[in-house]
C-alpha cells in the first residue's frame, strides 16, 4: 500500500486500533430535515385531499344529499362547508331555484336554452270535444322541494322532473281542452288558464310528500286547425259588421233624438216667447185699464167744468180768428167740443183734451 494512503488511514483511526465517529452535519441542515419532513407529510396530505376531495361546498339555491354506503340521509344539508368521508361517503348536489320549461311549436325534443336556464320541450298535441286537434303552448315554473330532496331523489331519480312535471302537465292540458269546442278556445282563453293552473297544481300536490312547488303557468298561445281559424275569423267579421252596423243605428237615433230634443226645445221657446208677449199684453192692459180707473176715479163734476171752461176759451180765441165758424157741442157738455169751419168744409178741426 503506498505511503500517503497509509498516513490517511493513520490519522483517522482511532487509539488503540479503533475507529473514530464521522463528525455531525451542521445544526441547520438538521432543522431542515426535521422541516421537510412536516413538509412532505403535509403534501401528502394534501394531494390525498385532492384525490379523494372529501368535502363539499354547497352554494346558495342548492341544497346537498348524503349518501352513505348507497343510502340516502333523509335531512339535506343546507348551504355551507361540509366533510364526508370518501369511499363511504357521497354528497350529490341538487338545484333547488325556480326552474322553466316552455312547451313550444318546433322544438326539439328536450332542448336546453344554456342563455336562459330554460329547458324547452315540443308544444302539446290534444284533441277538442269534437276530436279536432289543437296545439297549446304554456310555460310552467316550478322548483324542487328543498326538504323533500333527499326522498325526492331516492324516489324518483335525478331526472324527477321528466317523471313528475311533464306527464302531469301534458294529462292535465289533455283533460282540459277535451271539454272545449276549438272555436271556444279563443273566447274562453283566460277561464282555460285559470283551470290549467288549478289541476296542475291538484296533480302535483297529490303526490306523495309534494315532492315538487309548483310557482306559475302561463298559457302562451292557442294553435288551432286551419279550417277552425279560417271559421272564428269570418265569425269576428261579422260580429264586427253587426257591431258597425249597431253602431249606425244608435248614430241615427241619437241624431233623430237630437232633433228632435232641438224641435222641441225651439217650439218651446216659442211657446215661452209668445206666453211672455201675451203676459206683456195682458199686464199692459191691466195697467191702462187701472190707469183709467184712476182716471175716472179722480175726475169730479167740478174737474169737468173747468175742463169745459178751458176749451170754451179755445174755441173764443178760434172765432176771434174765424167768425163764421161752427160749433157743435157733445151731449151733456162733455168735452171734446167740435168746430167747423164754414170757409174751408173739408178742413176741420178738433180741440179738446
Amino acid at each position: 500500500m503506498p505511503a500517503d494512503m497509509n498516513d490517511y488511514f493513520n490519522k483517522n483511526r482511532g487509539v488503540g486500533g479503533g475507529d473514530k465517529q464521522p463528525p455531525k452535519p451542521p445544526q441547520f441542515i438538521q432543522d431542515f430535515s426535521k422541516k421537510a419532513t412536516v413538509i412532505y407529510v403535509l403534501i401528502v396530505i394534501a394531494a390525498l385531499l385532492i384525490f379523494f376531495k372529501p368535502f363539499v361546498i354547497i352554494n346558495s339555491g342548492e341544497v346537498g344529499i348524503l349518501k352513505t354506503a348507497g343510502k340516502f340521509n333523509s335531512e339535506p344539508l343546507q348551504p355551507g362547508f361540509h366533510l364526508f368521508i370518501p369511499a363511504i361517503q357521497d354528497v350529490i348536489v341538487v338545484d333547488t331555484k325556480v326552474r322553466i320549461v316552455n312547451y313550444k311549436a318546433l322544438a326539439g325534443e328536450g332542448d336546453f336554452d344554456r342563455r336562459g336556464g330554460v329547458l324547452i320541450k315540443p308544444a302539446i298535441e290534444v284533441l277538442d270535444a269534437r276530436g279536432l286537434p289543437v296545439t297549446i303552448e304554456l310555460t310552467v315554473q316550478y322548483r324542487l322541494n328543498p326538504l323533500r330532496a333527499p326522498q325526492t331523489v331516492a324516489e324518483w331519480g335525478l331526472n324527477w322532473e321528466e317523471k313528475i312535471i311533464n306527464p302531469v302537465v301534458r294529462d292535465v292540458v289533455r283533460n282540459v281542452i277535451g271539454q272545449f269546442k276549438a272555436e271556444e278556445l279563443p273566447v274562453k282563453r283566460n277561464e282555460i288558464a285559470i283551470k290549467i293552473q288549478t289541476e296542475i297544481a291538484k296533480g302535483i300536490d297529490k303526490l306523495e310528500a309534494v315532492p315538487v312547488e309548483l310557482v306559475a303557468v302561463q298559457l302562451r298561445s292557442i294553435l288551432l286547425p286551419p279550417k277552425i281559424k279560417d271559421q272564428i275569423e269570418r265569425v269576428q267579421i261579422a260580429k264586427q259588421e253587426a257591431e258597425r252596423v249597431k253602431y249606425e243605428v244608435l248614430r241615427a237615433k241619437q241624431e233623430a233624438e237630437k232633433k228632435a230634443a232641438l224641435a222641441r226645445g225651439t217650439a218651446e221657446a216659442k211657446k215661452i216667447e209668445a206666453q211672455g208677449q201675451a203676459d206683456k199684453i195682458r199686464i199692459e192692459a191691466e195697467a191702462q185699464a187701472k190707469a183709467n180707473k184712476l182716471i175716472s176715479d179722480s175726475l169730479s163734476e167740478k174737474l169737468l167744468v173747468l175742463k169745459q171752461i178751458q176749451v170754451q176759451g179755445k174755441f173764443n180765441e178760434a172765432l176771434k180768428t174765424n167768425k163764421d165758424a161752427k160749433i157743435f157741442l157733445t151731449p151733456g157738455g162733455a168735452v171734446p167740443n167740435i168746430w167747423l169751419d164754414s170757409k174751408d168744409k173739408q178742413r176741420s178741426s178738433s180741440v179738446g183734451n
